[in-house]
């Protein structure tokens, strides 16, 4: 910290200066009035300018296990999705269904749900509502209502596994924990919160959903097989994805991190791609792959760890921790259950990325009054429950709500931020009261 303090200009103190430049970046997010990747850059590129550290010092708090890790599986899923598989998986579903909106409404949700937790939730919605706003043109029924619970499912898949939310890779690559863990930690107690509002949204909605019998009848023809567009890329992104998976649940016998499982399965699937296609056919699919990864989100998260790692050499994080310990007597479950309430509240409020971002250093620096890393699990299973079904509270908690509100708006599903909470905060709060149960059961 006395290094920090030395470079900063006019002899300023750097865990105000960092602060203030934090808090800034945090307010013009909020706004959405510029891009927040640029946002994001233009406040790690001033933490650097005032002084707060220096270039070597920036980068080290940028987590490239975490951006290897969504870049992999950005690739992955951008030629997996050429193939057809994932539109083939929503049309299948509505068919189970005997294509009967409240049954299409529930499947679509579990399939969202598991998607999410197999790949990213923005992902996920991204492959699902394109799909599911043309079920709903067919059946000629409101589309609303699949879009808030498919919001809902692919935020709750998520949390379930490592790599199903941004907040869960951040969490699991800087602590150290495995794919498994997120499983065995998470998974039983988001069955029960996925349970729980699937049966409330077919209380809303579903019940009172009924199509006409020959609308029903056109999505009962519609032939699944035709989703699929390369039978052959199909097979062999399969494969991939099978093996990356099984990667991700042995990382810890192979020795391998995450980001170099996703990556090496990323290039094993363009290399077969490559093979399968003639030259100038493959050099366009190599453009499209790599257009495809969202460049925005990954210099967000640059800038972000940036941005973050300069709160954290100022010192505002290590003064919050032991206000925050001696508030709760020194009991882990007291700091368990705050840590799970503020990142609900404060998720639905505000992107729950920078959030969680912002709270895994401050949790860290907490492990010693609490018998040390080995000892604070249980915070990271509060911060990602609370981060991540917090996140369900509003259109601004997570990237999955505003994508799936751009799109609604775009196919003219209008999604006001007053209807879409009155619905979704209460709902959420429930899923973090379900949460607090289990906590407690569980560890506390």
């Amino acid at each position: 910290m006395t290094h920090a303090a030395s470079q900063i200009y006019f002899g300023l103190n750097p865990m105000w200066v960092s602060t203030c430049i934090l808090l800034i970046t945090y307010a013009l997010i909020m706004t959405e009035k510029v891009n927040r990747a640029i946002v994001a850059l233009l406040g790690a590129g001033l933490m650097v300018i005032v002084g707060v550290f220096d270039q070597n010092e920036a980068l080290k708090g940028v987590d490239w296990n975490t951006l290897g890790l969504l870049t992999g599986m950005m690739i992955l899923v951008s030629i997996s999705r050429r193939s057809g598989m994932f539109q083939y998986v929503a049309v299948r579903a509505a068919q189970l269904a005997r294509a009967h909106p409240a049954g299409i409404l529930l499947l679509l949700q579990i399939t969202t749900a598991v998607l999410s937790a197999l790949l990213d939730n923005v992902t996920t919605v991204l492959l699902v509502v394109p799909v599911t706003l043309a079920i709903a043109r067919q059946l000629d029924v409101p589309p609303y209502p699949f879009l808030f619970a498919e919001i809902f499912a692919s935020n709750i898949g998520g949390t379930a596994t490592l790599i199903g939310d941004p907040p869960n890779i951040l969490i699991g690559s800087q602590a150290g924990l495995a794919f498994n863990d997120f499983v065995v930690h998470l998974a039983p107690v988001i069955l029960v919160v996925m349970a729980v509002q699937t049966l409330i949204i077919h209380l809303l909605w579903g019940r009172r959903m009924h199509a006409a019998p020959e609308a029903e009848a056109r999505v009962m023809a519609m032939t699944a097989n035709d989703s699929i567009e390369d039978w052959r890329l199909l097979k062999q992104a399969l494969v991939v994805l099978t093996v990356v998976m099984l990667g991700f649940v042995f990382a810890r016998q192979l020795h391998l991190e995450p980001a170099t499982i996703a990556m090496l399965g990323a290039a094993v699937l363009m290399l077969l791609d490559n093979w399968t296609h003639h030259s100038e056919k493959a050099a366009q699919n190599i453009h499209q792959t790599f257009s495809d990864v969202e460049w925005i989100t990954i210099f967000f998260f640059i800038g972000l760890f940036i941005v973050v790692h300069g709160v954290e050499v100022g010192g505002l994080l290590t003064l919050f921790a032991t206000k925050l310990v001696a508030a709760t007597g020194g009991q882990m479950s007291t700091a368990g259950y705050a840590i799970l309430w503020a990142s609900a509240v404060l998720s639905a409020l505000v992107d729950n990325i920078p959030f969680v971002a912002t709270m895994i250093p401050l949790i860290k620096t907490m492990a010693p009054a609490f018998g040390g890393a080995d000892q604070i699990q249980p915070l990271w299973w509060c911060l990602s429950l609370g981060a991540c079904l917090g996140g369900n509270g509003t259109l601004i908690g997570a990237s999955a709500n505003l994508t799936v509100a751009g799109l609604g708006d775009r196919n003219g599903v209008p999604f006001r931020f007053l209807t879409y909470t009155l619905y979704a905060f209460p709902m959420m709060l429930l899923s973090v009261a379900i949460s607090h149960v289990y906590l407690w059961w569980r560890y506390f």
